[in-house]
């Protein structure tokens, strides 16, 4: 891979552009040592039961703890490579003005949506905190596990206010920050 791929750098202008780049660093550590840590905690459980005829009591979860920070973290991965699934025939047909509107329209309702599904997620964990559950094995409260879902929405709601904002300055359309509208032949990751 060519070091454009690995290093994301927003094309968004000044402080926009920084938070963009900031959460998109964060983003990246959070989900490689998350898979890294799936695949050591796994690995390890294996080893210790086949070899040692020891299993890790608590393997099942520390991975479902890692399991949910990188889905929640790579919901806004996902948003700022612009990777979410799109139906898209219509869209396709219209012409680009209309193309472009829909694409802001589109973006700001997202960002709305997630910014809702956050707060919903910050009201769900506070009822699981009320009830003081805690994982069996880890003796962690089952609230603090849920943490990554709102930062996740929260972060997704970002990206796509700043998705609106690009197409509001740009005379292109782009599906996140720095991919423009297309298909495999013509969509570009600048």
């Amino acid at each position: 891979m060519n070091d454009n791929k690995e290093r994301y750098q927003s094309t968004l202008p000044g402080f926009l552009g920084s938070i963009d780049t900031a959460i998109s660093y964060i983003e990246a550590f959070l989900l490689a040592a998350g898979v890294l840590l799936m695949a050591i905690n796994t690995v390890a459980n294996v080893i210790g039961r086949f070899v040692f005829q020891y299993s890790f009591f608590f393997t099942e979860e520390v991975n479902r703890i890692i399991i949910i920070l990188i889905t929640f973290a790579g919901v806004g991965y996902a948003a700022r490579h612009g990777r979410h699934i799109r139906m898209s025939a219509i869209f396709d047909a219209l012409p680009f003005n209309l193309r472009k509107a829909l694409m802001i329209f589109i973006a700001v309702v997202t960002a709305i949506a997630m910014f809702a599904l956050s707060y919903y997620a910050v009201v769900y964990i506070m009822d699981l905190q009320s009830k003081g559950r805690v994982l069996p094995s880890l003796q962690i409260p089952v609230w603090t596990i849920y943490l990554w879902a709102p930062i996740g929405f929260l972060v997704t709601g970002i990206q796509y206010a700043l998705t609106a904002v690009k197409n509001l300055i740009e005379k292109d359309i782009y599906l996140s920050t720095n991919v423009l509208e297309g298909y495999e032949e013509t969509e570009v990751e600048v």
